[in-house]
């Protein structure tokens, strides 16, 4: 094998990953799955293709073989960074194409067609094997989620944890603890050098260690650094690997064989030269071309494969993990109090919330109604008998709180709430110092703009018709995302930006201190958009309006127009005099036919002489003769026209005025208006951030890492525009929940049904997003962490936390080997093609992660692998929420869950019951009517069904009632009279509605 073959091979070991040998985690652990396959293929399979084409070759063989290489190594190497394939079209060395479709101004970003990955693919364990050992560094405190991160100043970094079991051994497993944390300015591999001392220090502290030790300091050297260890190695690795963000393409094989076409017609056989080859030449090139595409067809179809692996897994609707509600105590019967207040945890939730300070009873409860009662606290039995008194359970509903990237919760939530929202306001991250996302390779704004992108086309298709979107941002990232909003809403429907004084002081910035932020107002279709006025508070009306008579606030404007068209040519028919009279205070008009002799329409000129000749009419009857005029003499028009004036003193809202100078002026009545139209500036004490934002949250939450949340009055301000007073507004960059506070505010002042979802990924979703609600809802002023007064309002929210795409890669499984050996019997080019295009899909089909319908035999158990706050878990997933948001269903009554016995030929309760059940009943967004039926099943088909008409004839339902009835298992339910179709088996439904969106 000559030197590019193994150049070629090492170059597709390290796109394919196959490297990475001792990682144990995410897509490396299914990647080391088939590692001994990926490799023969790259190592014998791929070279000996290449030598067996050219055993056909009449030219030199080693020369052609080592210009093979050079194009294969040249075109995969191209697009490949760290990692990632980078979207780099090229038209020549230096240059890159553009696709471009004949549009008037085209949006392009590096990372256009991918999607956005967070950091986090491996941000919280990295795994790898030492010899017989395995290590595991795991993050076990970070600042803040790295791509929601906004409050966080200074650069971060991972370091050694401070805890005193930094390092420890589980089970066979060396774990070291790190954390992410911000610092002054550093260099992380500075830092690294650090970390390395203190972990060889801590192994040296006991013998149990020695092992990890012999094998950490193993040398793994590289052209710079002979001496390098694998601890040194991996460190590197595990701190680099999480500096970065990380894309999956949309569409790997398409793009990479377009750019293989691209290569082969300019750089292999360079199309602008190719009439001055001869015959021999260009047939030498026409057999290169031949085996550089189907060598690199293969590679691609190979990385398209995996690719597609991770895009599946990726867009796949997440599974919900948990479900749980908080109600306020008004809504919840007093017949369940007694269990209530006998509820520990909840007691010592309520005193940490809210102060309280107080001995919490029964009579504490009926006294403080406005105490939410957290479903977390409670068995499932509790919760379900709760949620069975709401007739209307969604309707009752007035949040939802999602704990999720919020891709993945957009992603879940179009099939209930397409079409549905009337207002989104988001408050990204503006990628600023105190903001900014991780990204690689210079593509810092490419790759905020492919995170803001993806989630603003799901978020669109939830909006109403009339539905508007506003968007927070300041001046870094303003031209992207207003071409990004402008890119996906369409030009035409485009509302405004306004700008916001909400730092008066200035930022500390090298040539202006900026002091304001931006709201970018879009509607989904202007034609149908409504947006709503401000209102005046008492303050300001008497402020505007300072005059009274008759019990009626007005104020007197002058009818003289100024400003912009002020002349009398801008507005012939709005010039003409009043007539006053002095001594009787009478105000008239000239007539009709005077009036319309004034302007010549046909010569387009005023009659100055008819003009003069009213003047001296109306002059020598003793009347003031005023016309609109400026200090220089210039004639000038009223504002209002003259039917509106002749009709304004019949009604006595035009008046004249004699002023100070003896001069008399015509002015109007301006009766009390509390509405106004927003205007494109916001300027005021209330909308500062600091005393606005950040005391506000500091005043309900003391600890919290959020230093320049939004001011409450901007966000109510935003709202007030876009939503009507029962709207549906989300936000899905939630953060501290400003949002819900502020429609919670607002439904208070003016008993309104606004409703909320929130989506946040943080921590602090539990720290601060969701404990936020449950004060601000307790109480509506507070001081220092406690409640000043018991201004509450009755309320209920459900918050749900769901899988997310790490959780995804965790829960594969591959089948079991034995349903391999079919491949034994097979020719070679099938198995390639097996290995190329179908092995991941086929050997993963079974796992957890997507749906195993053998699982759904007993939905109540379904569990998943999920890691939270560093320790992984089997966790039940809630199947039937999950369920719910993929048929987009409206919960009207959940049922509670009942188990009963079977005789052969009767049902009866019975706690330990083998049969279990569980209905939901709900609409779809089209009216119809839904039953769902949840069982566990046994092996027994007939006794199943059974046991099921057993239950729905013991529970009176009556089929034909429903629409749709979705039901786990075969079953043999009929509809009378009606077409069976209307039965769906919820496993085909599942997995059908899960994967729609793949590709």
């Amino acid at each position: 094998m000559n030197n590019k073959a193994q150049k070629f091979i090492n170059l597709l070991k390290e796109i394919f990953e196959v490297d990475k040998s001792d990682l144990d985690f995410g897509i490396y652990k299914i990647i080391n799955y088939k590692r001994d396959a990926i490799n023969e293929f790259l190592e014998k399979d791929l070279v000996n293709q290449v030598s067996k084409e050219l055993e056909q070759f009449n030219g030199d063989k080693e020369v052609v073989e080592e210009k093979i290489y050079s194009h294969l190594i040249n075109f995969f190497s191209r697009y490949y960074e760290e990692g990632d394939f980078i979207s780099k079209r090229r038209y020549k060395d230096g240059a890159y194409a553009i696709p471009y479709q004949g549009e008037e101004v085209k949006l392009y970003w590096a990372n256009s067609d991918q999607y956005y990955i967070k950091s986090s693919e491996n941000f919280k364990d990295y795994s790898f094997k030492a010899g017989d050992k395995k290590i595991h560094f795991k993050l076990v405190e970070a600042d803040t989620e790295i791509n929601n991160n906004k409050t966080l100043e200074g650069n971060k970094y991972f370091v050694l944890s401070e805890q005193e079991d930094v390092v420890s051994i589980k089970g066979d497993e060396l774990i070291i603890k790190f954390e992410f944390k911000s610092l002054p300015k550093n260099r992380q591999d500075k830092i690294n050098e650090e970390t390395i001392k203190k972990i060889l220090v801590e192994l040296n502290k006991s013998s149990d260690y020695r092992d990890y030790l012999i094998q950490l300091q193993q040398i793994r050297p590289t052209d710079k650094n002979k001496n390098r260890t694998l601890l040194e190695k991996e460190l590197a690795s595990y701190t680099a690997k999480n500096s970065f963000d990380y894309f999956i393409h949309k569409n790997l094989d398409k793009f990479l064989k377009n750019e293989l076409d691209f290569y082969i017609k300019n750089e292999i056989l360079n199309l602008d030269n190719i009439e001055n080859s001869n015959g021999k030449n260009l047939e030498e090139q026409l057999e290169e071309v031949k085996i550089i595409k189907s060598i690199s067809e293969k590679i691609i179809e190979f990385l398209n494969q995996i690719e597609n692996f991770q895009k599946r897994l990726w867009l796949k609707k997440k599974f919900v993990v948990s479900t749980n509600y908080c109600i306020t105590l008004d809504k919840i019967p007093e017949k369940y109090y007694t269990e209530i207040a006998s509820n520990k945890e909840q007691i010592i939730e309520w005193k940490k919330l809210y102060k309280i300070e107080d001995i919490i009873d029964v009579d504490y409860l009926k006294e403080n109604q406005y105490l939410l009662v957290d479903t977390k606290f409670f068995k499932q039995e509790f919760i379900d008998n709760i949620l069975s008194e709401f007739d209307n359970l969604d309707k009752e509903l007035n949040g939802l709180l999602i704990h999720s990237d919020n891709f993945h919760a957009l992603n879940l939530l179009k099939s209930k709430y397409k079409d549905s929202i009337k207002c989104c306001y988001i408050d990204p991250p503006y990628n600023t110092d105190a903001s900014k996302i991780a990204y690689k390779n210079g593509y810092e704004h490419s790759s905020w703009i492919t995170l803001m992108n993806d989630r603003l086309q799901l978020v669109k298709n939830l909006l109403k018709e009339d539905g508007i979107i506003q968007v927070a941002i300041d001046d870094y990232e303003f031209r992207y995302l207003n071409m990004l909003l402008e890119n996906i809403f369409g030009i035409n429907n485009f509302i405004s930006n306004v700008a916001i004084l909400t730092n008066p002081k200035g930022r500390d910035q090298e040539f202006i201190a900026q002091s304001h932020d931006y709201s970018i107002i879009y509607a989904k279709d202007r034609k149908n958009a409504k947006t709503n006025y401000f209102e005046l508070t008492d303050a300001e009306l008497n402020r505007k309006y300072s005059l009274v008579k008759g019990g009626e606030a007005y104020r007197e404007l002058p009818l003289k127009r100024t400003g912009s068209e002020k002349f009398r040519e801008d507005r012939p028919y709005m010039f003409f005099p009043f007539i006053y009279y002095k001594e009787s205070k009478k105000l008239e008009l000239i007539s009709k036919e005077e009036h319309l002799k004034i302007y010549n329409k046909e010569l387009g000129e005023f009659d100055d002489k008819y003009l003069n000749k009213l003047k001296i009419k109306y002059t020598n009857n003793g009347a003031e003769f005023i016309l609109p005029k400026d200090e220089l003499g210039n004639y000038l028009r009223w504002r209002w026209g003259y039917d509106s004036c002749k009709s304004g003193i019949e009604n006595e809202v035009i008046f004249a005025k004699i002023t100070q100078k003896n001069t008399i002026n015509i002015y109007e009545k301006n009766m009390e208006d509390r509405y106004y139209t927003p205007k494109s500036f916001w300027i005021g004490e209330k909308y500062d951030a600091s005393s606005k934002g950040t005391n506000i949250l500091k005043n309900i939450i003391q600890d919290n890492i959020f230093d320049y949340p939004k001011s409450l009055y901007t966000v109510i301000d935003n709202l007030t525009i876009g939503a009507d007073n029962d709207s549906l507004v989300i936000d899905f960059f939630a953060g501290s929940a400003t949002t819900g506070h502020a429609i919670i505010e607002m439904n208070r002042k003016d008993l309104g049904n606004r409703k909320y979802i929130l989506v946040e990924m943080g921590n602090y979703f539990n720290t601060v997003t969701k404990p936020r609600i449950e004060k601000v809802v307790y109480s509506r002023e507070w001081k220092n962490g406690y409640p000043i007064d018991k201004e509450g309002i009755s309320h209920m929210f459900k918050y749900i936390e769901l899988e997310q795409y790490e959780d995804s890669l965790n829960n594969i499984e591959f089948i079991d080997k034995k349903q391999l050996e079919f491949l034994n019997n097979v020719d070679e080019n099938v198995k390639e093609e097996y290995l190329l295009s179908y092995m991941l899909d086929f050997e993963t089909k079974n796992s957890s992660a997507f749906l195993n319908v053998d699982m759904l035999m007993n939905p109540f158990d379904y569990k998943l692998k999920i890691e939270r706050n560093g320790e992984t878990q089997y966790r039940n997933i809630d199947i039937i929420e999950t369920f719910n948001y993929l048929i987009g269903l409206n919960v009207e009554a959940i049922s509670k869950r009942e188990a009963y016995v079977y005789d052969g030929k009767n049902i009866d309760r019975y706690f330990e019951g083998t049969y279990v059940f569980k209905r939901i009943e709900g609409k779809l967004n089209d009216g119809s009517k839904v039953l769902i039926v949840w069982r566990n099943i046994s092996d027994d088909l007939k006794t199943n069904n059974d046991v099921l008409n057993k239950y729905i004839e013991k529970k009176s339902i009556d089929t034909n009632e429903y629409d749709y009835i979705y039901i786990n298992g075969d079953n043999t339910i009929e509809i009378d009279g009606r077409d069976n179709y209307k039965i769906k088996l919820i496993e085909d439904e599942f997995k059908t509605l899960m994967f729609e969106d793949v590709e």
